[in-house]
């Protein structure tokens, strides 16, 4: 006999001080709004509080791009329905490391992607904090993403620095998706951690009006079969 076990998967990386996500792009400021030293001016003795401030790029970490990040007039993070952010059917892709960057329509062939949360696991992530992230990371075909859109993908992710190659101009992946009103998540982390099915995918940013991208804190549910011997015991003790 065996029974099911929730596990959850972070697939996003933290934000700290300074950090890069991108090249040229300036890293979060993170400090104090209210210290616990000032609180104790304001509130009863033996109570005290920390209030932080942060301001970012909205690119920073792991993040969603809405229609809006690519298009006047697309939905904005508040427009975003949650529909297409959280409690997802997810898909891994996975890309063998060959050295070659571009993700194609080949690659996408063999899977249902229909009404899921397909995310592309490179293993570009290990690159996560050095020099080499923002250079060659690999990304998805103008072609990929066409049978991402016709076959009704719901959300695309990828683990690299974009989703398109940087050194095109047009942008052809965010252009297909966007158009689509698929979200697009960057720089998840993890994703050899997932099975290629079998879990749920939730990536849901603040509903911040007037803004295409935000951090999100980017995980998987799955569950896991436990056996018999293993399951947490159940018995009077504690019971109702």
């Amino acid at each position: 006999m065996s029974s099911k076990q929730r596990r959850i998967v972070d697939l996003s990386h933290p934000i700290r001080h300074g950090m890069i996500t991108y090249p040229g792009l300036p890293g979060p400021e993170i400090g104090d709004h209210l210290t616990r030293e000032a609180s104790r001016e304001i509130y009863a003795p033996g109570t005290e509080f920390a209030m932080g401030r942060i301001s970012m790029v909205s690119n920073t970490g792991t993040y969603v791009d809405s229609p809006y990040h690519r298009f006047d007039g697309g939905h904005d993070l508040a427009g975003l329905p949650l529909s297409s952010l959280i409690d997802l059917d997810g898909l891994v892709v996975r890309v063998p490391d060959t050295g070659r960057r571009a993700v194609d329509r080949e690659a996408l062939l063999p899977y249902d992607v229909t009404g899921r949360a397909v995310l592309i696991h490179t293993g570009w992530d290990r690159h996560w904090g050095t020099e080499r992230y923002g250079h060659g990371h690999p990304y998805l075909t103008a072609d990929a993403v066409a049978l991402l859109v016709e076959r009704g993908a719901v959300l695309v992710g990828i683990d690299s620095l974009n989703i398109d190659d940087t050194d095109d101009g047009t942008r052809p992946a965010h252009t297909g998706l966007l158009a689509a009103g698929i979200p697009v998540v960057e720089h998840l982390r993890g994703l050899e951690q997932l099975p290629p099915r079998g879990f749920r995918f939730h990536a849901a940013p603040p509903a911040v009006e007037g803004m295409g991208t935000f951090p999100v804190r980017a995980y998987a549910l799955l569950d896991d079969e436990v056996a018999a011997d293993d399951a947490p015991a159940t018995g009077a003790a504690g019971g109702v």
